[in-house]
């Protein structure tokens, strides 16, 4: 018999599931991360995610300064608002990190995402295609018989709904850059 017992009305909450005991909601957070631009850092910062646990749901990197040799890495992650905090601490901490800025929290910022999808269909669907897109203002950059191409910009509930669109009515396949953020005015 184990001398562990546990008892009545006590609760069974991991550690690891603080939202379940301090009650925090879940919240989407859009981090840009402004890093030198060299071998291996983009596998530390997503080391500091995958090692923790931390989910990371768009994931974005260019050259920002080409003289400067920085890199801007863009992250939409998902956390406590504890869990967020400690995300931004320890990239905080990784040395070729120059900035870390929580797009989310310092104020309103601007998301965007490009997406191509390929709709396959004849007659009817093919019509109501070439209507959505229009009026999502998706371009057609590819055109075949059998199916179109479609490049659509926007947020990613954009984005999103546009997919569930053309889901019935033959999407094929879809291709995303992930989000692009920057902070407005």
């Amino acid at each position: 018999m184990s001398a562990l017992k546990i008892k009545k009305g006590s609760s069974k909450h991991s550690a690891y599931d603080l939202r379940s005991t301090f009650g925090d909601e879940i919240q989407t957070h859009t981090l840009a991360i402004l890093v030198d631009n060299e071998a291996g850092v983009l596998a530390r910062v997503i080391g500091l995610f995958s090692g923790r646990g931390y989910n990371i749901d768009s994931l974005t990197v260019a050259e920002v300064d080409h003289e400067g040799h920085l890199s801007r890495i863009t992250i939409v992650t998902t956390g406590t608002p504890q869990v967020i905090e400690q995300i931004k601490a320890q990239l905080g901490r990784i040395v070729p990190v120059h900035e870390v800025h929580d797009l989310t929290v310092d104020g309103p910022h601007v998301e965007r995402e490009l997406a191509l999808l390929k709709v396959g269909g004849k007659g009817e669907k093919r019509v109501e295609a070439l209507r959505l897109a229009d009026i999502f203002r998706a371009n057609v950059v590819d055109s075949t018989l059998d199916s179109f191409t479609f490049q659509i910009t926007g947020t990613p509930e954009k984005v999103d709904a546009f997919a569930e669109l053309m889901r019935p009515l033959g999407l094929i396949e879809i291709a995303r850059t992930g989000v692009a953020a920057l902070s407005r005015g």
